[in-house]
């Protein structure tokens, strides 16, 4: 029980950091949200590790704490720049179906998940499938809302950032938290070396995005800890609730509406990720 009220302490951080980073993205370029955010969740986590002392961990934690950074920067690359360019409410669960990833390669290794969790999986991916597609007009097709591949691409990022944590997290939460950021911040800065987005348009938006980098780093830190004491399979699909709240923030803090069909997705693809968990 620890590790599911560890993760589901962390889908509220991420639920509400990725309200904020993905509002921003629609104003300032996916970059420049991302570097300063994830500046500020750096210099978070380090003064944890100054304060926690932590003996460093081996060799094989650290690569898998870079790994997780790679799968994880990618993900949120995606997430922000679909949230960027379609609506959130509908591109926030299709990227929350990352939680499937660790279940199938749990299945590859030898778990066994219930009927409950196996009936989770296909709801979920109904769910996602019936909120990616715009209703067709008398005049126009149905087609893809903007921004669902990008979201689906994110989920399966997001998914191996959960694998790669868990194996991490052996040698310590706040290390594989901080491995992973340092890893993350130096991929984005030399990003920005090549791209040179103009990082001064971020300052009338500075507290916000520290915010944003504050939650996201607790909120990896605090998954972390999950993976130490439960099931990946299990702390990842906690996890990945964060798109109930981050959903909600969207519709009554955004008024952002979408079409019946693909609402009922969306509250589809939610109800697949808590039976998931639930199983």
């Amino acid at each position: 029980m620890l590790g599911i009220g560890l993760a589901l302490a962390a889908s509220l951080a991420w639920g509400f950091g990725d309200f904020i980073g993905g509002s921003k993205s629609r104003v300032l370029p996916v970059l420049v949200v991302l570097v300063c955010s994830q500046l500020v969740g750096l210099v978070c986590i380090a003064a944890i590790a100054v304060v926690a002392q932590e003996s460093p961990p081996g060799s094989r934690e650290i690569a898998m704490a870079a790994l997780s950074a790679v799968a994880g920067t990618a993900g949120l690359v995606c997430f922000f720049r679909a949230i960027a360019i379609g609506t959130m409410s509908l591109v926030v669960p299709i990227a929350a179906t990352a939680s499937v990833v660790p279940v199938v390669v749990g299945i590859a290794t030898g778990d066994r998940p219930s009927a409950v969790q196996l009936a989770g999986m296909v709801v979920a991916l109904a769910g996602a499938v019936m909120a990616s597609r715009e209703p067709g007009t008398a005049d126009e097709p149905a087609r893809l809302a903007s921004g669902v591949l990008l979201a689906a691409l994110s989920a399966v990022f997001i998914g191996f950032f959960f694998l790669a944590i868990d194996v991490a997290s052996d040698g310590g939460a706040i290390w594989a938290s901080l491995v992973n950021r340092i890893t993350s911040v130096s991929l984005l800065l030399v990003a920005a070396l090549f791209v040179r987005p103009r990082l001064s348009a971020a300052r009338p938006h500075a507290g916000a995005l520290a915010l944003a980098g504050a939650l996201d780093v607790s909120a990896n830190l605090l998954f972390a800890a999950a993976t130490t004491v439960g099931l990946v399979s299990l702390v990842s699909v906690a996890g990945s609730l964060y798109p109930i709240l981050t959903v909600l923030l969207a519709r009554f803090v955004l008024r952002e509406q979408v079409h019946r069909i693909q609402e009922a997705g969306v509250v589809t693809a939610l109800c697949g990720i808590i039976l998931i968990a639930a199983g």
